[in-house]
This record gives C-alpha cells, sequence and structure tokens, in this order.
C-alpha cells in the first residue's frame, strides 16, 4: 500500500502533458478495455447504496493531502464507501509490479496465496482496506481477508477480494488487475482514477483460495443478487 501525493501527482501530470502524452491516460499507455463480470449490473447495485448509514468512527481520506470526506457505510449484510482509486502493486515481483515500476512497491500483501506467497496484483483483482484504527475496524465489521468485493465504476462491475491492507486514514486502493478490467489506467506511479469508485464488501464472505478469481465471480454475483434483492 502506497501512499500517494497530489504534489506528486500534479508534477507527473505536468511533465507528461509537456511530452503530449495525456491523450491516452494519464500514463500515456493506451487505456485497457473495460470489462463487465457477472450478471448483476452496475445500475442495480448502485440503487441500493444511494444513501449512508455510517459505521465508522470519522471519516477518511482518499489521499495523504486530502480532507477528511468518505465515511464507511453499512447495508444489507455488506460495508461500503465511495472513494478514488489508488493502484496497489505490492505483492510478488513482476515486469508489471515492482520497484522500478513503481516507488511505493512492497514485496509482501497482508493476506497471502494458498500456498504462503504474497497476491500478485496484475493478475488478481483484490482491494485494499484501511488498517485497524478508532475510525473503523474492518475485522469487526465482517470484513477478512479474501472476502468478496463488488468493484463498480463507469457502468462496470468487477468483483475483487480483500487482498491488503492500508494506512489508517486513507481509503480507495486497489490493485493493477482490478483498475485494468475497470478499463481505469493500471499504471502503478500516474494511474487510477481520482473518483467515482464504489466499493461493496459483502460481510462474512470469503473466497478459498484467495487466487482464485473466478470462484470470486461466482461468489460475488451470489451475494450482489442477494444485495439488491434485501430491503
Amino acid at each position: 500500500m502506497r501512499i500517494r501525493t497530489l504534489t506528486l501527482i500534479a508534477a507527473s501530470g505536468a511533465a507528461l502533458l509537456a511530452a503530449g502524452l495525456l491523450p491516452t491516460s494519464a500514463s500515456g499507455h493506451p487505456q485497457p478495455p473495460s470489462l463487465q463480470e457477472g450478471s448483476v449490473s452496475a445500475a442495480d447495485l448502485l440503487a441500493k447504496v444511494t444513501s449512508c448509514s455510517q459505521i465508522s468512527n470519522g471519516k477518511y481520506r482518499t489521499d495523504e493531502e486530502t480532507s477528511a470526506t468518505v465515511p464507511v457505510c453499512g447495508k444489507n449484510g455488506a460495508v461500503f464507501w465511495k472513494a478514488d482509486m489508488d493502484i496497489d502493486c505490492d505483492g510478488q515481483r513482476t515486469a508489471k509490479c515492482n520497484a522500478d515500476t513503481d516507488p511505493w512497491y512492497q514485496p509482501d500483501t497482508a493476506f497471502h496465496q494458498s500456498n504462503g506467497k504474497p497476491l500478485r496484483a496484475d493478475t488478481l483483482p483484490y482491494v485494499v482496506v484501511p488498517s485497524v484504527s478508532g475510525t473503523w475496524d474492518y475485522s469487526g465489521a465482517g470484513i477478512k481477508g479474501g472476502g468478496v468485493v463488488a468493484v463498480i465504476h463507469d457502468n462496470q462491475v468487477v468483483y475483487a477480494v480483500v487482498g491488503d491492507t492500508g494506512p489508517q486514514r486513507i481509503i480507495g486502493e486497489a490493485s493493477y488487475a482490478t483498475a485494468e478490467r475497470l478499463g481505469i489506467d493500471p499504471d502503478p506511479e500516474n494511474g487510477g482514477t481520482d473518483s467515482g469508485v464504489t466499493y461493496i464488501l459483502f460481510k462474512n464472505s470469503k473466497v478459498s483460495p484467495i487466487e482464485n478469481h473466478g470462484a470470486a465471480v461466482t461468489l460475488g454475483e451470489k451475494l450482489a443478487k442477494e444485495f439488491i434483492q434485501n430491503n
């Protein structure tokens, strides 16, 4: 989990603009195609999270230099928040995720694969939750490593797992693979999106093994259907 600062983002964006690279994406790379997983629509899920029953003892920042505006909300056996998406490339070292591609790279994740290795950010869709603090305790709310998350952006739904933890006061981060599947620039240094991402975490769920994305989609779709059917 990295802590992105707005100063660095602005500087990087200015440099890329000067180089004439921004027409494709913030990192200068072609934008990957988006992908819809499962049959539950983004609209149906978003219709259930139009209001917030706040369960956190305060709010979170989306980046180190922003103000705390994001609450964690609870509804229908799930918790959710609406934030940005920073890119987490932590875990197994690969060609796309390493210390050269990501200035904040860490070779481990809070939760591990069934073989004991860290997760692989460039192939496994996973979400980062804030570390336990007085603001919110994810484990006390029924959220665990491997839990299923519906991640929604630009009318697309991708099912991810809870795969890593981050700073205690920042929220809004997911793996390289999550961003790529949603059509968000996955570049760990300059990618991501500043807003428009909804994260719905289904309580007391768990994908086993955690690295089985197909299992996450199957269980996620089942839980999403239950979520939208409940009042």
